[in-house]
């Protein structure tokens, strides 16, 4: 029950981040030349204007439902392939639990936001890209949580009476162990956005994240901090969204592992 206030805030910022841009008298790219880095409770707009005249409530928004779908996407990647990796290395042990064990120890040994830098200056600085390249690089938690379980799970009576009964190996990690694995992978799964969403974030302040005429909180990150003598809220806003939003993941997440972990 302690993970309900968490998921109701982080269901609370997802609704607002879709419709409320909708709701909005403003786009998130419209420029309103009259009111130039206006401050909050300005006539047409409630939390103020950028550099440039932009309403800043409308691409706070914006770019929470960006920074969000990217982590989502990103999240589900990394989940797919991790708890592949995972379930394969487990169930099958011995020296191909061994080998495939070893490529994610090497693998968390390299520089993984150096990685994702170099795949967008090599490749572009698409949003299809950006979260292929998180999510390509943000697994390996997951397969070793995975395996783990999966480990565990071989020995329990049901899956032992599964195999006596001559079930196929497919057949009984599909219908036995990966309906057992859903309540950790959920769980490990909302541990895994916040990092995504830091990692956005952090591409996003440097540039190589999201593209104009897209945001995200990184973007208004880093333009907040440009104009924080001045204007301390456009940095305020979304930086304390981003944390609010960063605390509820990490708190749901952790709720939900204790709660299923054995």
């Amino acid at each position: 029950m302690r993970a309900i206030a968490p998921l109701l805030m982080l269901a609370a910022i997802l609704l607002a981040a879709i419709f409320a841009p909708a709701l909005s008298p403003w786009r998130y790219d419209a420029i309103d030349w009259s009111a130039v880095r206006a401050p909050p409770f300005s006539p047409g707009h409630l939390l103020g204007t950028d550099a440039v005249g932009r309403d800043l409530l409308a691409r706070t928004l914006v770019g929470t439902r960006v920074t969000l779908a990217v982590a989502a996407a990103a999240a589900a990647v990394a989940l797919v392939i991790g708890v592949l990796w995972g379930a394969v290395a487990g169930w099958c042990g011995g020296r191909i639990d061994e080998a495939m064990m070893r490529i994610v120890d090497a693998l968390y040994a390299l520089p993984f936001m150096f990685v994702v830098i170099l795949l967008m200056v090599v490749f572009g600085r698409s949003i299809l890209l950006v979260f292929l390249g998180i999510g390509a690089v943000e697994w390996l938690t997951m397969a070793r949580v995975v395996r783990a379980e999966v480990m565990a799970l071989k020995a329990r009576p049901f899956v032992l009476a599964a195999e006596a009964a001559g079930a196929r190996p497919g057949a009984i990690v599909r219908g036995h162990v990966l309906p057992n694995l859903a309540g950790v992978a959920i769980a490990y799964l909302l541990l895994t956005i916040p990092q995504v969403v830091m990692v956005e974030s952090f591409l996003s302040f440097l540039g190589l994240g999201v593209q104009e005429p897209l945001t995200s909180l990184g973007i208004l990150v880093k333009e907040g901090a440009d104009d924080m003598d001045i204007a301390p809220h456009a940095l305020l806003l979304p930086g304390g969204l981003l944390v609010l939003t960063l605390v509820c993941l990490t708190i749901a997440g952790e709720r939900l592992r204790d709660r299923y972990a054995r």
